[in-house]
């Protein structure tokens, strides 16, 4: 499946999967031969402790692997008037409230920021849209109407 990623966030998951292969690697096989030190590896918490790290460590560069080769990157929209897709900038109005949301994929979705999936109820109803259209997104308090002011 693809992952949707800004050219911003492929650099920052490169950066992390970079620093997870030259030094968290490392850091963790220095904790695993010091642990080892101590003797009985079955009763031996350090050790234990060392191999959950290097598991979490191993799970997430194959993570970001698998994100980082399967991703498409996002081109920022030129100009506004168009439909709504991943990369979008959207403002939509909802009552008397105007908010602008940017459609992002999935692995960058941030509510707090105004960054929502595309996977998202709203951002799969947003999609496709253009200026003046209106929707009904279900939400978890029932439907909420939103008309779509500009797309950018």
């Amino acid at each position: 499946m693809d992952s949707y990623l800004t050219e911003e966030r492929r650099e920052e998951l490169i950066k992390e999967l970079e620093s997870l292969r030259n030094v968290a690697r490392l850091e963790v096989a220095e904790h695993l031969k010091r642990a080892k030190e101590y003797g009985d590896l079955s009763e031996n918490s350090e050790y234990v402790e060392a191999r959950e790290e290097q598991a979490r460590i191993e799970t997430r560069i194959s993570e970001i692997d698998d994100m980082l080769k399967s991703a498409v990157i996002i081109k920022k929209n030129a100009g506004g008037g168009g439909l709504v897709q991943v990369g979008s900038t959207v403002t939509v109005k909802k009552g008397d409230k105007t908010t602008t949301y940017d459609i992002v994929g999935s692995n960058e979705s941030d509510p707090m920021k105004n960054k929502i999936s595309n996977e998202s109820p709203m951002g799969r109803a947003f999609l496709g849209c253009a200026p003046g259209d209106t929707i009904e997104v279900d939400t978890p308090s029932g439907k909420a109407r939103y008309t779509i002011v500009s797309v950018g």
